[in-house]
Order: C-alpha cells, then sequence, then structure tokens
C-alpha cells in the first residue's frame, strides 16, 4: 500500500487531536478523585486507530467504533464513583472518528478536535453559566433566537417574490434576527459589564450590523427599564457612528472624488454622533445603587421584532413601485425612500449614479445629506416608538443635529 503525503499528515493530525483530548482528560485524574476511562495514551491511540481504520477500510471504521463503544460502555458500568456522567466515555468515541476523519479532512479534525477539548476543559464555568446564571427565560429568548437564525431563516427563499425585485423574505428576516440578537447583546453586556458601559459598547458594535435595529432594541431596554434610559440613548447613538463609518466607506469604495468632497460634512456628522454618546455616557448614573443590578428577565420583545421586519416589507416595496413608475429619474428618489431602511444601500445606488456621471458632485453631496435626513428621520420615529418620548427625544435631538451640522458644512464648503 502507497501512502500518499496528505495520508500521513492525516495521520500525524489524528495522533495530534487524540493527544489534546488526552491531556485534557488526563488532567482531570489530576484534578478529582473521579475515576477516568482513558488518559493521553489511550485516546492517541484511539485516534490512530480511526486513521488506520479509514485508511485500510471505511467499513473498519464501523467495526472499531462497536468495539470502542463497547469497552467504554464497560468502563462506564465499572466505574463506582457514583458518577453518571457520559463525558469520558463520549470522550472516546470521538477520539476514535476525529482520528477518521483527520484522513478525509485534516482541518476540519484539528478544528473540531479543539472544540472538544475546549468543552473538556470549560466543564466548571459550564454548568454555573446553565445552572446558576442562566435562568429560565433567558432559556427560553436563547431558544427562540436560535431557532428564528439557525431553523427558519435558512428555509425561507433567498430571491425576490414581488413583481418590482424587491422583498426578498430571507433579507426581511435577517433584520427580525438583528433586532432580536441586538436585543439580547445588550442583555449580556449588562449582565457582563454592566450598565454604564455595557450598553454602549454592545451598541457601538451593533450598528456595524443595523443601527435601526439597534436603535430599537435599546428603545426597547429603556422602555422596559427607564433606569437604563441615558446609557441606552448613547448606546443608540454609538451605534449609528458605527452605522455613519460604514457608510463613509460604502461611498469612498463607490465614488472617492465624492468622498472627497463629502468629507467635511461626513466628519462633522460623526463627531456630533460622538460628542451626542459621550454625553450620554457621562449623563448615565455614576452610582451603582441608582443603576439596576440584573437585567430586565427577558432579553428582547418578539413582537416588535414582528412589527419592525413588516415595516421594512413596507418602505421596501413602495420604493421599487417609484422606481419603476418613475423610471431612472427616479433612481435617486428611491434612494432616499431606501435610506429608510438601509442606508449603506441607498449609498451605494447614488456613489454608482455619480461615478457614472448620471449625478454632479454638488449634486450626489446634497443626495447624501438626503439620505442621512431620511435614515434619521426613521431611526427618530423608531426611538420615538420603542423607546417613548424622553429616549426619542435624546436620540432624535442628536440625530437632527448630525444632519444640520453636515448639511450646514456642505453650504459652507462649495465643491
Amino acid at each position: 500500500m502507497d501512502l500518499s503525503t496528505d495520508t500521513l499528515s492525516g495521520m500525524a493530525v489524528a495522533l495530534g487531536v487524540g493527544l489534546l483530548i488526552g491531556v485534557v482528560r488526563e488532567r482531570r485524574r489530576i484534578d478529582s478523585t473521579v475515576h477516568q476511562a482513558a488518559g493521553v495514551r489511550t485516546h492517541a491511540l484511539l485516534a490512530l486507530t480511526g486513521a488506520v481504520a479509514v485508511v485500510i477500510d471505511l467499513r473498519l471504521l464501523l467495526v472499531a467504533v462497536g468495539v470502542v463503544g463497547a469497552l467504554a460502555m464497560v468502563a462506564y458500568y465499572r466505574a463506582n464513583d457514583g458518577d453518571l456522567g457520559l463525558t469520558g466515555e463520549i470522550a472516546m468515541l470521538l477520539s476514535l472518528l476525529l482520528g477518521g476523519l483527520a484522513v478525509r479532512d485534516a482541518v476540519l479534525a484539528s478544528a473540531l478536535g479543539v472544540v472538544v477539548a475546549t468543552l473538556l476543559v470549560t466543564k466548571k464555568p459550564l454548568h454555573r453559566f446553565s445552572r446558576e446564571l442562566l435562568s429560565t427565560t433567558e432559556l427560553e429568548d436563547l431558544l427562540l433566537l436560535g431557532a428564528a437564525a439557525l431553523v427558519i431563516w435558512p428555509l425561507l427563499p433567498d430571491r425576490t417574490l414581488d413583481p418590482w425585485g424587491a422583498i426578498n423574505p430571507a433579507t426581511i428576516w435577517k433584520y427580525v434576527v438583528l433586532v432580536m440578537a441586538i436585543g439580547a447583546a445588550g442583555h449580556v453586556a449588562l449582565r457582563v459589564v454592566g450598565a454604564r458601559w455595557g450598553l454602549p459598547m454592545a451598541g457601538f458594535f451593533s450598528g456595524f450590523a443595523s443601527s435601526t435595529a439597534a436603535t430599537a432594541g435599546f428603545g426597547q431596554r429603556a422602555r422596559l427599564t427607564p433606569a437604563l434610559r441615558m446609557p441606552a440613548v448613547a448606546a443608540a447613538l454609538l451605534s449609528n457612528l458605527a452605522s455613519h463609518l460604514l457608510f463613509v466607506v460604502v461611498v469612498g469604495i463607490g465614488s472617492m472624488a465624492l468622498l472627497k468632497a463629502c468629507a467635511w460634512p461626513l466628519a462633522g456628522a460623526c463627531t456630533t454622533l460622538l460628542v451626542g454618546g459621550g454625553v450620554g455616557m457621562i449623563r448615565a448614573p455614576r452610582d451603582e445603587a441608582q443603576l439596576p443590578d440584573e437585567p430586565s428577565a427577558r432579553a428582547f420583545k418578539l413582537s416588535w421584532a414582528l412589527t419592525f421586519g413588516a415595516v421594512i416589507t413596507v418602505v421596501l416595496l413602495v420604493a421599487a413601485w417609484l422606481q419603476e413608475a418613475i423610471g431612472d429619474s427616479g433612481a435617486l428618489l428611491a434612494a432616499g425612500i431606501a435610506a429608510l431602511v438601509e442606508l449603506h444601500a441607498a449609498a451605494a445606488t447614488v456613489t454608482q449614479l455619480s461615478a457614472t456621471g448620471s449625478l454632479s458632485v454638488e449634486a450626489a453631496r446634497w443626495g447624501i445629506i438626503g439620505l442621512l435626513a431620511a435614515s434619521g428621520i426613521v431611526k427618530s420615529v423608531v426611538a420615538f416608538t420603542a423607546g417613548g418620548v424622553r429616549y426619542g427625544a435624546g436620540v432624535a435631538g442628536v440625530l437632527v443635529s448630525s444632519v444640520a451640522i453636515a448639511a450646514a458644512l456642505v453650504i459652507a464648503l462649495p465643491v
């Protein structure tokens, strides 16, 4: 039998995976008095057995799985420590199977080996998280989010269904999942970092996904827990700052000339949002006693996420209908309406018109301001709807100011 280089490297990976899992299980022997059925040598041999079985005949791997499974069960029943866990026995089977997989796909086998070793090492933190830190309500929300993202989303058709080519169910559902995920992220940030810093931190990073969804998600948080209103306002503004930074990148990729012409107005808008977010963080209660020790029971509100998706559907239909009814001359108007939902896609439309000469640079500059204004309007409405008057006023005031400053700079600094 001729062994190729790939086969030999696969066997080497199998040995490495077996040793890695074996070392973790061997440490278990030292750290506790629990009887262990397999250590370093056993797991290394099991992984090599799997690799050799696959090289000789795949049917041998099935036989090896049966034999190792029987041995694992014998070891399980012979254990006299009263531990009813099956982790050690399952780890033996995984070492065998990953060894066989290493011959077929060394990269995947090594990656899975690291995952298995990590799960074995983090037994106590995982047990504490699931038994002490995670509440029943949070578990229900986690399962709901998982079903929305991993079950429903992949099943939805990823194509347009309407005559105007605007409604893509998978894309619409993406926004629903984002609202839920951002609410969950804010919930986790409150648990880990605390209200004053956790929400703004989560807000900034969520803005790269969808600042509109973030504005809605943090509005829900402010409505559920009024003491978190200022941190939630800061989070919403910082999410819009992140969205604006991504907006700058999109404009630059589409037309560097337009980006240079809009540099100062965009810088003014971003600075305004940064200052607004900073003020919100400063005005947040400094006394920890004034902030809730724990976040609200629910990580997100499903009804609002579904309503948000329905609104997006209506706006996309109107924008697509206008573009078809008016023709190419209505592309800019359609982009403005599209900015109500997706600012960056609308920015790509305007920059494309500018790059092809359909719009002058000056007209494109005002088109950019129009997109920021349209986006600011819808986010202001979302803020008032999701978070109430005081949250909405805090978010909308800074958003309007950022657009006004950008427009003033366009006037003061003509091309």
